[in-house]
């Protein structure tokens, strides 16, 4: 049994890692023949990724996907602790499973993810959940294969969570949840330590695969098919910092942006390591996707130095409107937090000034979330919760107003949409543009998911945009 620890996990050294090629134990290949598996998945497009290479280990000993959590052999919750909200849903749904589980005796339950690295978290499942087979964390899934085996074989709820990160695993497989878009991940952890975040604790440091390694997986989407990457990490431009002297995400891309792939996409970026090099690639191709998510989280430098962010509010402004001015119609989106311990009123005007200077494209907002063991847990909050609410509601009243006005900006325009499918409104489809706003559009002729067409658009809403194809 191995079980989180904090002062493990928030530990920074020179220590090597390798990248080692996963490989099944041959007698594991196929043992749980006709089981079926269900996976719940819980935040963000990291832990969608790794649900994609779980599926992949679970189906290389047996296991088939089963379409609903209640005719499944093996339910897994795959977790994310960036916010209490999440937190709740996944222990709201431990509770469910409790109930099945007294109907299902049979059934298998593991928790995965971010909340298995919290120290609270699997004490409380130590305490309260035995009914829970096993829980690992964000360290070890190429383990998953054995954990889950001993779980069966010794009837004994397993807890293998390691704190300090290993090695790098190449090969794992994966089974892509789309056919024509692919995450792919170059960078894992984070070394910023923002005050209010727990992702360095739960993802460990920054590590950064092998250029080689990730060049190759990308012409493997390529020759698949693939219409367009996403390159992920927690902070997914400081790649290369721990591994080359000069290369750089910008060099990254540029590589990438010279192959026969038509889209790329990368998230989510810290300002702090966003370069020169980086803006002036993505203004450059045209197949890397004008399209950047740049978090600010408050737009007070007085709030920035509490949050540990290292930049102001000035160099912020400055960042965004270098990447505007470089990149040929380029969307931006954010995250912003409300509600900090000690933001006053003058600190969210500050917010709701930048707001209106930047007219963010997107922005994803959110009231302040203690998290057990970052640094802002400790920091004194005399904000009441109605406050925090009220200056959340007039936030989004100014965002969803800029979201609107830059989608009207569109009405009579052409874009180019990669087809997701059908959509839910009749007789229409959907898909996402270069910008990666949300298009339902109608077509006199047939089209299948995985192309790319030229939609006009015809009505533009906050959070979508009408059209039909040109």
């Amino acid at each position: 049994m191995h079980l989180p620890d904090f002062r493990e996990a928030r530990t920074r050294d020179k220590r090597e890692y390798k990248s080692v090629v996963y490989q099944l134990n041959a007698e594991m290949k196929n043992k749980y023949h006709g089981k079926t598996y269900f996976i719940k998945t819980y935040g963000c497009q990291m832990n969608e990724h790794d649900s994609e290479n779980i599926s992949a280990l679970l189906e290389s000993i047996g296991f088939m996907k089963a379409d609903s959590y209640l005719d499944a052999d093996l339910v897994l919750l795959n977790t994310c602790s960036i916010r209490e909200n999440a937190h709740n849903k996944a222990f709201g749904m431990l509770g469910r499973l409790k109930h099945l589980k007294n109907e299902k005796r049979d059934l298998l339950i593991g928790l995965c993810g971010c909340m298995a690295q919290e120290v609270g978290v699997v004490e409380e499942i130590l305490k309260d959940y035995p009914f829970v087979n096993f829980v690992f964390g964000t360290h070890n899934l190429n383990e998953l294969p054995n954990i889950l085996d001993k779980a069966i074989e010794e009837n004994k709820q397993q807890i293998e969570v390691h704190s300090r990160e290993g090695d790098l695993y190449e090969g794992l497989p994966v089974v892509r949840a789309n056919p024509y878009k692919a995450y792919v991940n170059i960078i894992y952890g984070c070394d910023k330590f923002c005050t209010y975040c727990i992702v360095p604790y739960t993802r460990g440091r920054e590590r950064s695969r092998k250029k080689e390694d990730i060049l190759k997986e990308i012409d493997e989407l390529i020759h698949d098919g693939y219409k367009e990457v996403t390159l992920l990490g927690q902070n997914v431009n400081a790649y290369g910092k721990d591994l080359y002297d000069d290369y750089n995400l910008g060099d990254l891309l540029e590589e990438i942006a010279l192959k026969d792939i038509p889209r790329i996409r990368f998230m989510t970026s810290h300002p702090w390591d966003f370069t020169d090099k980086m803006i002036e690639v993505i203004g450059k191709y045209p197949n890397i996707m004008p399209s950047v998510h740049l978090p600010v989280q408050s737009g007070s430098s007085r709030i920035l130095k509490l949050m540990g962010r290292r930049y102001t509010r000035e160099e912020y402004l400055t960042l965004f409107h270098k990447i505007q001015d470089t990149v040929p119609g380029v969307s931006l989106s954010t995250d912003i937090i409300v509600g900090f311990p000690g933001e006053s009123e003058e600190d969210f005007l500050e917010t709701l000034s930048l707001v209106e200077e930047c007219k963010f494209d997107n922005a994803f907002t959110f009231i302040f979330s203690q998290r057990e063991g970052t640094p802002a847990c400790k920091l004194k909050d005399e904000i009441s919760t109605e406050e925090k609410e009220e200056r959340l509601q007039r936030l989004n009243e100014i965002v969803n107003h800029y979201f609107l006005e830059n989608n009207q900006k569109l009405i009579g325009t052409s874009v180019k949409v990669l087809v997701e499918g059908i959509s839910e409104k009749k007789g229409m489809y959907y898909g996402y543009s270069e910008t990666n706003k949300l298009i339902n559009f109608s077509s006199d002729k047939e089209i299948q998911a995985g192309d790319i067409v030229s939609v006009e658009i015809i009505e533009a809403k906050t959070w979508s945009l009408d059209g039909r194809v040109l």
